[in-house]
C-alpha cells in the first residue's frame, strides 16, 4: 500500500449543520449600569425624604431593594454564560451542552436513529424540543423562543434527513 491509499484518521467529515445556541440578554453592560444609577439616585432621594420624616429605618430599607435588584442582574448576567451546541456530521449528532457555572455534558448520537420531538402550543408555538434515540430523550434549544424553535427546527430536521441520505458523491 502506499501512502495516497492509507486511511487518514485526520480527515474530518463535513459539518451538514452546526449551531452555538446561547441565552438573549436584551440588557447590556449600559443598560445595566444606567438603570442601577437611576434606581439608586431615586432610592437615595426617596430615603431621604422619609429620613427627613423620621422614618429613619425605611432608609435602610431602600437600600436594601436595590442591593436586591443589582443581585438579581448579576445572576441573571451570570446565567447568560451558559451555551449549547449541536452539530451534525454523516455519521454523528453532537450535542455539546455548557451551564454558566462552566459544567459540560455531551451527547453523541448516531443521526440516522434521531427523532426530533416537538411539544407544541396551539397558541404559543413550539415550547420544547427533544432529540429522541434510543429511549433517550435530550432537552434541546431551551434558550430560544417559539419562533426561533420553529425555525431551528427545520434546519435542524433538513441536517437529519441530509445525514440519513449519506454521504454524495462528486468527483469534481
Amino acid at each position: 500500500m502506499t501512502a495516497g491509499n492509507d486511511f487518514d484518521p485526520a480527515t474530518v467529515e463535513p459539518k451538514l449543520f452546526s449551531a452555538l445556541l446561547t441565552p438573549h440578554r436584551s440588557l447590556n453592560r449600559t443598560g445595566f449600569l444606567v438603570l442601577m444609577g437611576f434606581l439608586t439616585v431615586v432610592s437615595f432621594a426617596a430615603g431621604v425624604a422619609f429620613l427627613m420624616m423620621g422614618a429613619w429605618p425605611v432608609f435602610g430599607f431602600f437600600g436594601l431593594d436595590v442591593l436586591a435588584v443589582y443581585w438579581a442582574f448579576r445572576i441573571n448576567f451570570r446565567r447568560a454564560d451558559a451555551t449549547e451546541e449541536i452539530s451534525v456530521t454523516p455519521s454523528e449528532l453532537r450535542v455539546r451542552r455548557v451551564s454558566h457555572r462552566g459544567h459540560v455534558v455531551e451527547w453523541v448520537l448516531n443521526p440516522v436513529w434521531v427523532r426530533l420531538d416537538r411539544k407544541t402550543h396551539a397558541e404559543f408555538g413550539i415550547e420544547k424540543l427533544y432529540l429522541v434515540s434510543r429511549g433517550r430523550r435530550v432537552a434541546i434549544a431551551s434558550f430560544l423562543g417559539p419562533d426561533e424553535k420553529a425555525s431551528f427546527a427545520k434546519a435542524l430536521t433538513a441536517a437529519l434527513q441530509a445525514a440519513r441520505r449519506g454521504p454524495t458523491y462528486n468527483p469534481v
